[in-house]
């Protein structure tokens, strides 16, 4: 039977999520094209203090952040970590944790990052200010596109879930790597120092057994703060952190179960006898000082890396992203007609999201099959494989987000319309016509039951 429990898990964190980000894009949208419309865009202009005498933590450029930049360059940071923590989860133990688990995916992201570049560069008009925007279509938002597929939970095989969700994380990875190096502005060598020394300060940590969750967000907000002015994008910090953050646990499970067991079985023998005497009793401080050290030793058989992916997971999930898409997904429709979407920056986006992302993950995953350097997904074929790949281009926040940097300003206000337009509506024929291939494609829920028993019986035969 496929081993796919984190997978599961995965499955259901996002779903519930996508539900939240779908009625926050809505909102942002009727608002933004109601009589409140003027409001909702001035209301992400506000500026945002945090002072200390004259010096504000949260400026850039000298001069105090506005509420949408907060959320694009500070929440976004925390989103990062927690994508950070993800990958790199994936990487020690998860789906790329192997060459031969990590290939598929790896390989059918390159395509799904490349080819959706290829077609906005095809499409687009040779204008350098359009052409910053190749960056956006390349994305896969594994919220949306993973609550997609769970409408076919019951039909669609564990293998091409695991791909799907794998396939997104080492999107992820690759959106990363190019708002470092396409979204970096001119460098500041003295902050870019200090977050040198700070990202060596977070090694020493690791490598030095700190597990407290305090010491990583402590330092790593110092990281951000020296990041935002040493013009490597700030949302960089959140990744940075990630991979410092320790995924070990010092003399493994068996050492501290056995310490938690010989703490519980002394302390019921020296409170057993009162607790028979009476019903309601006060704990002694060598009673309290016992249990702590019990709770204490519990929180190491926790990795620092899965605690903290705990820790921000609901944050992330049910605050972050939602509030990032309200924030950003207010596309203005007033005086935009359906021609934005068949030219220029709309049209480039549309189909790099629809036609590219397809495109690209299904050809390259097709040529690593056919030279045998990766297999076709248990209990799938090539037209659910492909109904799977067209989910691919559901590309919604990591998309947002890189159509916010690429154009940045009220000179780029027309460009940023159009890109979220090409968005919203390229996301939604990739999960509409993917939906109609899955329903179509996949096994009934009676063919997947018998397949699922039949791996299960050559299982137990092993």
């Amino acid at each position: 039977m496929e081993n796919n429990y984190p997978f599961i898990s995965m499955l259901r964190k996002y779903v519930s999520s996508s539900v939240l980000l779908v009625i926050a894009t809505v909102a942002a949208i009727i608002i933004a094209n109601s009589p409140w419309g003027d409001f909702y865009r001035k209301f992400w202009e506000m500026p945002v203090h945090l002072s200390l005498g004259d010096f504000n933590v949260f400026s850039h450029h000298g001069r105090a952040m506005t509420l949408g930049e907060f959320i694009n360059d500070y929440l976004m940071a925390i989103f990062f970590l927690s994508v950070g923590l993800e990958i790199k989860r994936e990487i020690l133990v998860g789906e790329l944790s192997s060459i031969k688990k990590a290939l598929a995916p790896i390989i059918g992201a390159c395509g799904g990052m490349i080819l959706p570049i290829v077609v906005f560069f095809l499409v687009c008009p040779k204008d350098p200010d359009m052409e910053r925007g190749m960056a956006i279509p390349m994305a896969t938002d594994i919220a949306f596109s993973l609550g997609c597929l769970s409408i076919f939970s019951k039909r669609c095989p564990a293998s091409l879930k695991i791909f799907l969700a794998a396939l997104a994380v080492a999107d992820d990875l690759g959106g990363i790597i190019v708002i470092a190096i396409r979204y970096t502005e001119h460098l500041n060598l003295w902050f870019l120092l200090f977050s040198a020394l700070l990202v060596v300060v977070l090694c020493i940590g690791n490598l030095t057994g700190i597990r407290t969750k305090a010491f990583y967000f402590n330092t790593g907000f110092l990281l951000w703060y020296c990041m935002l002015g040493s013009g490597i994008h700030a949302t960089i910090a959140g990744v940075v952190l990630a991979f410092c953050v320790p995924a070990n646990i010092p003399k493994g499970t068996k050492f501290y179960i056995e310490r938690i067991r010989h703490k519980l079985g002394h302390f019921s023998e020296t409170i057993v006898t009162r607790a028979d005497r009476k019903k309601h009793f006060i704990l002694s401080d060598e009673e309290i000082a016992l249990l702590k050290s019990v709770e204490s030793d519990s929180d190491y058989l926790i990795s620092p890396l899965q605690d903290m992916e705990d820790v921000l997971k609901m944050s992330v999930n049910y605050h972050i992203i939602p509030l990032f898409a309200f924030a950003n997904a207010g596309v203005n429709l007033d005086g935009m007609d359906l021609s934005n979407l068949f030219s220029g920056v709309g049209l480039a986006v549309f189909l790099g999201l629809l036609i590219g992302k397809f495109c690209g993950v299904l050809s390259f995953s097709w040529i690593g099959i056919r030279l045998g350097i990766i297999q076709m997904p248990q209990h799938a074929n090539w037209k659910s494989f492909a109904s799977i790949c067209m989910l691919c281009g559901i590309g919604f926040t990591v998309s947002m987000f890189m159509a916010t940097l690429s154009y940045p300003g009220a000179e780029h206000a027309d460009y940023l319309n159009d890109a979220k337009l090409g968005i919203l509506c390229g996301t939604i024929a990739s999960a509409i016509v993917g939906c109609l291939l899955l329903n179509h494609y996949l096994p009934s829920e009676q063919e997947m039951a018998a397949l699922r028993a039949e791996a299960e019986n050559a299982s137990v035969k092993q």
